[in-house]
């Protein structure tokens, strides 16, 4: 039987095939539109936590940049690869809140992006996650998530969250608020679920 390692992936190993079908049905562009403009425009380097089907890792590849796609669910992360098969994609086997293999790279990044991956974290989790995630973000780099609000599909598991309690976290790591959005579930419509995204910009003059 499938199963899931990461904190807060329950579920998603044993619907990963329609996963897969719901997700990539869905244009990186046209999830991302409102944000694009806060990605650099030359090639850098950009992190994708819970990356899934793969679907915003080989949006940012095609942009021409070098990705770093984290999925702890394998048959996602197989699928993933198998999908989208790009040297500008890395795949990696790691999860929240602590991301251990991916802290012992010592690596940071210009761009974090985490989608409809926030919720899956408890409060406590939220509260260890933040540091390691925005200790990611390097000078002059954005943090951009996606909370989920509304039901919550048979075998998951999600948390009610807050873009405020977001902010407080992300601006206690010296991360700023540069775009917040609200959206109903517009793509895929799904009854009663809608979103906040936020995007957070790190000062270059924050060390």
């Amino acid at each position: 039987m499938a199963s899931d390692r990461g904190v807060g992936t329950e579920g998603y190993a044993d619907a990963a095939e329609a996963l897969v079908k719901q997700y990539e049905s869905i244009a990186f562009a046209d999830v991302h539109r409102r944000f694009l403009h806060l990605i650099p425009s030359v090639p850098s380097r950009i992190l994708d936590i819970g990356s899934g089907t793969g679907r915003d890792a080989a949006g940012f590849a095609a942009m021409g940049h070098r990705v770093t796609a984290v999925e702890p669910t394998a048959e996602l992360r197989i699928r993933a690869a198998a999908l989208h098969p790009s040297p500008q994609i890395e795949w990696l086997d790691d999860c929240l809140p602590d991301l251990v293999r991916l802290h012992a790279r010592k690596e940071s990044f210009d761009v974090v992006m985490l989608t409809a991956v926030w919720m899956h974290l408890d409060a406590q989790q939220r509260s260890q996650a933040m540091p390691r995630v925005a200790g990611l973000v390097r000078q002059g780099g954005v943090m951009m998530l996606s909370l989920r609000y509304g039901p919550v599909p048979p075998g998951r598991r999600m948390f009610e969250v807050t873009a405020d309690e977001t902010i407080r976290l992300a601006k206690a790591e010296g991360l700023s608020l540069a775009l917040k959005l609200e959206d109903q579930d517009g793509l895929l419509r799904r009854p009663g679920v809608s979103w906040t995204r936020l995007a957070f910009s790190r000062s270059p003059e924050t060390a």
